[in-house]
């Protein structure tokens, strides 16, 4: 298939560059996937379209404040760095600007110098190794340091950065929000499970390769970008009973999505699992374990979007991300989101 194939005019104004006041309170289309009909919901009547039965699988990765900004050495030049994989023994790849300006052997200090940088390496594809040195616990020094590394396309500053955060989030290591789950509030889950939704939580941390455009011309040529994810045992248990009592498995995010399908047996069949993961999943993919998807809209000719055709059919979903355009839906990470069923 040609990437075009999933493109779609989006009006700029339509990218949310702050997220609404209320999590719950942004706007839900629903698409039946057999179908192709629409809806037009909130966030909060979630739970007016899950089932006694059903569970819900969240990622409960939380976003690393991993966008360092500081100074060369010497000279006190302003420099930028991403945290994108901790590669051990206090040594990250990182993105770093001006790449240029910061080969091997450059030297950074960040903040009030708690935190100093050394270039050691450089990958094949741009980014740097960069090897940091600090007094104490890393993670303490960049929730002090550091900021949200927002997607490219929102350019307002983020005022509360746990908005950035779901609420369920715990096991930090993230470059980018999984941000289907962004909607709910804890209450809201308190609502799900009332109804006899049972929650279940998968860990999948997002690199930044799920902002990259794809640009072969044909999809099955893009080189997918690989995530490190888990499965515990208690989820892997949950999934494997809800779908032998009949209840569908609906995944909050794409992420989700992909770690259950990552490992899922031929049969669905779970088991627990943590490991490295590149599946692609576009039109053609025979899901094993998903039967439901809670997903926010994505930008054309992403792999996101491709993953999404893949579930619900291309037609179907460029019908209605034009008819989220008409809408005047909010699109991307701080935008409004979909249920495929």
């Amino acid at each position: 298939m040609k990437t075009s194939d999933f493109s779609y005019e989006l009006p700029p104004e339509l990218i949310a560059q702050t997220p609404i006041e209320r999590r719950d309170g942004s706007r839900l289309m629903t698409l039946d996937r057999r179908t192709g009909e629409t809806g037009h919901r909130r966030f909060y009547d979630l739970p007016s379209l899950l089932r006694p039965g059903d569970c819900l699988i969240m990622n409960d990765s939380r976003v690393l404040p991993a966008r360092l900004l500081g100074q060369r050495l010497p000279g006190g030049g302003a420099c930028e760095v991403l945290l994108l994989t901790d590669r051990g023994d206090n040594i990250w790849e990182c993105l770093v600007r001006p790449g240029r300006k910061l080969r091997t052997g450059a030297r950074m200090t960040f903040g009030d110098g708690s935190l100093t940088a050394e270039v050691t390496g450089e990958e094949a594809e741009g980014n740097r190794l960069v090897r940091f040195r600090y007094e104490g616990i890393f993670l303490e020094v960049l929730e002090r340091l550091g900021k949200m590394p927002l997607p490219p396309y929102i350019k307002e500053e983020l005022q509360d950065r746990e908005r950035y955060q779901t609420v369920y989030s715990k096991v930090l290591g993230s470059a980018a929000a999984p941000t289907a789950g962004l909607h709910f509030t804890q209450e809201l889950l308190r609502e799900i499970e009332a109804k006899g939704v049972a929650l279940g939580y998968v860990t999948l941390h997002v690199g930044l390769g799920t902002f990259r455009p794809v640009k072969e011309e044909t999809i099955e040529d893009h080189p997918m970008h690989s995530e490190f994810c888990t499965i515990p045992p208690e989820t892997a248990d949950l999934i494997n009973r809800t779908r032998a009592a009949g209840g569908r498995c609906i995944c909050v995010g794409t992420t989700s999505c992909r770690t259950l399908e990552s490992w899922a047996g031929e049969d669905g069949h779970m088991e627990p699992r943590s490991g490295w993961t590149n599946i692609y999943i576009y039109p053609g993919y025979r899901f094993k374990v998903m039967d439901g998807l809670v997903t926010n809209f994505h930008l054309p000719e992403s792999t996101l979007i491709m993953l999404v055709s893949a579930f619900a059919g291309r037609e179907a979903v460029l019908s209605a991300y034009e008819e989220a355009v008409r809408e005047r839906y909010r699109f991307f990470s701080f935008g409004d989101a979909m249920f495929i069923s």
